[in-house]
């Protein structure tokens, strides 16, 4: 079964530069993996969240995915023990600059 998520990030951004992988991106990746319910959402935000983190991957993507977390249905008490658990692994410094996207995305929460 699979959930539908229309994405059209790739296209608008990369279509006309690089449109199999602007394809691939919006209806493979989306379209199909990000939309089979094998795995809830929630989850699927927190794998990404602690790849990119591990990866030291911290710049606008990154806050997309935080941003989707949170429509995910991720609070500000689970991100901020997500971030903490991944810093162990990912490094500290990565986990401060982690935080501080975070919290700017997560701000109106208070």
């Amino acid at each position: 079964m699979t959930r539908d998520i229309k994405q059209t990030a790739g296209r608008a951004q990369l279509g006309e530069f690089a449109p199999q992988f602007a394809q691939v991106n919006d209806d493979v990746l989306f379209g199909e993996i990000w939309a089979d319910e094998t795995l809830d959402l929630k989850t699927r935000s927190t794998i990404v969240i602690s790849v990119f983190m591990g990866r030291g991957l911290v710049d606008s993507s990154l806050r997309y995915h935080l941003e989707t977390a949170k429509k995910n249905g991720i609070t500000r008490e689970e991100i901020s023990a997500i971030i903490t658990q991944a810093a162990f692994y990912a490094g500290w410094p990565v986990g401060w600059a982690v935080f501080n996207m975070a919290k700017e995305v997560y701000e109106a929460d208070k």
